[in-house]
C-alpha cells in the first residue's frame, strides 16, 4: 500500500497527484512539438507554463535524452519510452471518444480529470456534453489558465469539484448529467491512485449511472517487484544529481499497490459489461513506439487498455 496517502488527502495542481497530471501535460506538449506527432495539444504547453518550475521541465526539454544519454544511455532509453507510452495512452483513448460519439453517444465524463484538455483539443459532435470531474483546486485552475488565453471548450463542459472518493455521483447530477442516455467514461491514469475497495466502488457507481450503450475506457497499471522499483528509484535519483535535474516523484509513495485489487475486465464482463483488453505494449508496437528497455523481466509492458460496452 502507498506509504504517503491517506483517505482524505487533498491537492492542487503542483502537489502530490497533482503535480503527476503537470508530467502527463508536459509529455502531450512534448509530443506536440515532434515533426510527426501522433496527438496533437495545442493547449498542453499553456496549461504546464503556469505551474512554475518543475519536475516537468524535464519531460518539455528537447535536449534532455541527449544529456541523458552522456551519464547513462540506459536511463535515456527509458525516458524516451515514458514519452512515447504517454503519446500512445492519449491516441488510444482520443480514438475512444471519437469511436464513442460516431455511435451517437453525446454524454461524456472524464474522471479525476487533471490537465486533459480534450473538451477544448477534441473535435466534438453539437449538442455534446463533458464532464469533468476533479479536485476543486485542479479543474480551478485549468479553467483560469484557459480562459486567460481566450481558449474555449468545443463542448459543452461541465465542472464536477468532487473527490472521486466521496459522494461523486451526487455531484455529479447535480451539475445535469443524465444517467438515462449513453455515456461515454474514461479512466486514464487514475486507478493505481486508489485502494483496490475504491475502485469497485467507483465502477460500481458507473453502473449504476450507464444507460445501455454507454461505454468505459479505462488504463490499468502492473505490480512492479519492489525491488526493482527501488532500483530505477535509485538510478533516477543519481542521474537527476548528475545533470542537476529535478528529482522524479516516487510514484510509489502516491499509489496504491494494492494486492486484492481486482482485474478490472473480469470485473466489468462479471457486473452486466462486455469487456475487452489489450497490453499496451501492443499498441505502442502498432504505432511503432515501443523500445526494448534494460531491466526488462517480462515481455509484459506495465499497463493495459480496458474498454467495455454496457447491453
Amino acid at each position: 500500500m502507498s506509504a504517503l496517502r491517506s483517505d482524505d488527502d487533498t491537492w492542487d495542481i503542483a502537489t502530490s497527484v497533482g503535480s503527476t497530471a503537470v508530467m502527463v501535460a508536459a509529455a502531450r506538449a512534448y509530443e506536440t512539438d515532434q515533426p510527426d506527432p501522433l496527438i496533437r495539444d495545442p493547449y498542453a504547453r499553456i496549461l504546464v507554463a503556469g505551474t512554475g518550475t518543475g519536475v516537468w521541465d524535464g519531460m518539455l526539454d528537447a535536449e534532455l535524452t541527449a544529456r541523458l544519454s552522456t551519464v547513462d544511455p540506459e536511463m535515456a532509453t527509458i525516458f524516451t519510452h515514458m514519452r512515447n507510452y504517454q503519446a500512445v495512452r492519449t491516441h488510444y483513448f482520443d480514438a475512444f471518444f471519437a469511436d464513442a460519439v460516431a455511435a451517437g453517444i453525446r454524454q461524456v465524463v472524464i474522471l479525476a480529470s487533471g490537465l486533459d484538455s480534450r473538451a477544448y483539443r477534441l473535435e466534438w459532435p453539437a449538442e455534446t456534453d463533458v464532464f469533468e470531474i476533479d479536485q476543486p483546486l485542479v479543474l480551478e485552475y485549468k479553467a483560469q489558465r484557459l480562459a486567460e488565453h481566450g481558449v474555449t471548450p468545443n463542448a459543452r463542459r461541465h465542472e464536477v469539484a468532487v473527490d472521486l472518493r466521496f459522494d461523486w455521483p451526487a455531484a455529479l447530477k447535480a451539475a445535469g448529467f443524465d444517467p438515462t442516455k449513453p455515456t461515454a467514461w474514461l479512466a486514464e491514469g487514475l486507478l493505481m491512485y486508489l485502494p483496490a475497495e475504491a475502485q469497485d466502488r467507483l465502477f460500481t457507481h458507473i453502473g449504476e449511472l450507464s444507460a445501455p450503450g454507454s461505454r468505459i475506457a479505462a488504463e490499468t497499471m502492473r505490480d512492479q517487484a519492489a525491488d526493482r522499483r527501488e532500483q530505477m528509484r535509485e538510478r533516477f535519483a543519481r542521474v537527476s544529481e548528475q545533470l542537476g535535474l529535478t528529482e522524479l516523484p516516487d510514484i510509489s509513495d502516491l499509489t496504491y499497490d494494492d494486492p486484492d485489487r481486482a482485474d478490472l475486465a473480469e470485473w466489468l464482463n462479471a457486473h452486466g459489461w462486455q469487456a475487452s483488453d489489450i497490453d499496451s505494449r501492443q499498441e505502442m508496437e502498432r504505432l511503432g513506439r515501443w523500445m526494448d528497455l534494460p531491466f526488462q523481466n517480462t515481455d509484459d509492458s506495465f499497463s493495459r487498455f480496458v474498454v467495455a460496452e454496457r447491453g
